[in-house]
């Protein structure tokens, strides 16, 4: 048996840093600061260099959200541009494997899954109208200049080395029953193998023309132009209740942010259908409890299960788009631009490879954001048509003094929540530098049990196993049993920092040259 200790270092830089899951988006984005361009404009550019280079968690066929926090002012501002159910879609086609299963923590499978793959799984995505607008409203870039190195990267293909054939290979039964994303993504029907020795490409020609087509028309092309016109007619062949109009009535909203604090700082939040409310329900009971640099790390470990499982209750009973409002895998980009002005951003598909479907004549994979609804009927978060889901993201900014001081937010799902509320405690409560707090090992409690990280103290799992099932897992490539974060934070030093996911392979901080 071998065992390897896995450390990432933080990266520092006084003129601004892209934090992301794939170096290439983050050497993208880092090259706009580099140029001039301010933190919207790189956290823009890196998302849509995601949908390209690492097609399988977050794109142009998905929906996202994003904080926005000015470096000079310290103004927020939210931007939810989040999937959304097709008009004419009905309740009825989602029936229940067991209508008598499921209850608030583990729902219901549908059957077929009709609402986690293939065309009945699609909502309207918002991506490409919520990069447009953020760029529109606090970007220096043009929509064309901002799209150039995503399609540059669509012409090139992704690359497959190691870690995307692992990627492929997991999902390839699944890829394989779509006959377009096999052609795209699979070698004659089977997972693509990584050369020892060659840099091997696989190139997105339709992909590429719709960027291109999108950055000569504008992105409202992509919902009421000659783009909607191809996407419709792509969905709809393939039985997707999404027709021309829902495309049309898309549009984006611009919020205040949904505001608390937690120890010294104050925190930005997306309002409403995401992570943000249950972040800080959790951190409000957490704020309560005997947490301090005193406490043991296990007490800690319980403390943290206690104030995630109470604030998931919460969340999976009354939080929906027919509840009373309230105070899967995917990508999350933080960026600070050398005025200190950050941006969390987190784009999603959904699952791994969304409804692992790509578009015939449009070339994207779509999400399948049907999945994010509650299949059971008269529930918070039910199936409806028009309605958006109750979405997992939470990408966050923390202010102190009123400027902000960090970015940060996470992909993996359920899991999301749970591990940004325990970084930020580790910085508030236990004072660890951002490094520090990233390597730390952590609980999961977004899971009838709960996961504990195999490398925490040996008294971690008995003491949470005193009020709840647990699970010793290893923070692994595969399964992914912990979210994956990314940061960026003003230095005690001076200038900023950045960390990434210690043991996500292609994740990676880049910092601004100039």
């Amino acid at each position: 048996m071998q065992t390897f200790t896995v450390r990432r270092p933080a990266v520092h830089s006084a003129r601004g840093l892209v934090a992301a899951q794939n170096r290439h988006a983050a050497e993208a984005g880092a090259a706009v600061l580099s140029r001039g361009g301010n933190a919207m404009d790189a956290a823009v550019v890196t998302a849509l260099v995601l949908s390209t280079v690492e097609p399988w968690l977050s794109g142009v066929g998905g929906g996202g959200f994003l904080v926005h926090a000015d470096g000079r002012t310290g103004a927020t501002e939210t931007l939810d541009f989040n999937v959304r159910a097709p008009g004419g879609i009905d309740p009825a086609d989602y029936p229940l494997t067991d209508a008598q299963s499921g209850n608030w923590f583990a729902w219901p499978s549908v059957v077929g899954d009709r609402n986690v793959s293939g065309y009945g799984a699609i909502c309207v995505p918002g991506a490409v109208a919520g990069f447009a607008a953020a760029l529109e409203r606090h970007g220096t870039l043009s929509w064309e200049e901002a799209l150039q190195p995503a399609i540059e990267h669509a012409e090139r293909g992704l690359e497959i080395d190691w870690f995307a054939a692992l990627c492929i290979a997991i999902e390839a039964a699944g890829i394989a029953r779509d006959p377009v994303l096999a052609a795209l993504l699979l070698d004659n029907g089977h997972a693509p193998k990584a050369g020892a020795d060659t840099r091997r490409f696989k190139p997105m020609a339709q992909k590429a023309a719709l960027l291109r087509r999108l950055a000569k028309s504008g992105a409202r092309d992509f919902y009421e132009g000659e783009t909607a016109r191809v996407i419709a007619a792509d969905l709809q062949a393939g039985g997707s209740a999404i027709r021309p109009g829902d495309l049309a009535g898309y549009d984006v909203t611009w919020a205040p942010a949904l505001t608390g604090r937690y120890r010294d700082f104050d925190i930005a939040a997306i309002p409403g259908l995401s992570g943000g409310p249950s972040f800080l329900d959790a951190a409000g009971r957490l704020a309560s409890g005997p947490l301090s640099r005193e406490t043991s790390p296990a007490q800690r470990a319980l403390l943290y299960a206690n104030a995630i499982r109470e604030a998931y209750a919460t969340r999976l009973t009354t939080l929906g788009h027919a509840a009373t409002p309230q105070a899967g895998c995917t990508s999350h980009v933080s960026v600070v631009d050398r005025d200190g002005t950050m941006v969390s951003l987190t784009n999603t598909l959904l699952s791994r490879f969304g409804a692992k479907v790509a578009l015939p004549h449009a070339g994207i994979i779509m999400n399948n954001g049907m999945m994010w609804f509650d299949p059971r009927p008269g529930q918070p978060n039910s199936i409806a048509a028009g309605q958006k889901p109750l979405a997992n993201m939470c990408p966050l900014v923390l202010s102190q003094d009123g400027r902000p001081v960090l970015a940060i937010g996470a992909a993996g799902g359920r899991t999301i929540f749970p591990t940004v509320l325990q970084l930020i405690s580790g910085i508030a409560d236990l004072g660890l530098s951002l490094e520090e707090a990233f390597h730390r090992p952590r609980i999961d409690a977004s899971t009838p049990r709960i996961k504990i990280d195999a490398r925490a103290e040996p008294d971690v799992a008995a003491t949470v196993a005193t009020a709840f099932p647990v699970e010793i897992v290893e923070d692994t490539l595969y399964p992914v049993n912990f979210s994956i974060p990314s940061a960026v934070m003003t230095s005690p030093s001076g200038g900023f920092i950045g960390m990434a996911h210690p043991t996500s392979a292609w994740a990676a901080v880049v910092a601004a040259t100039a």
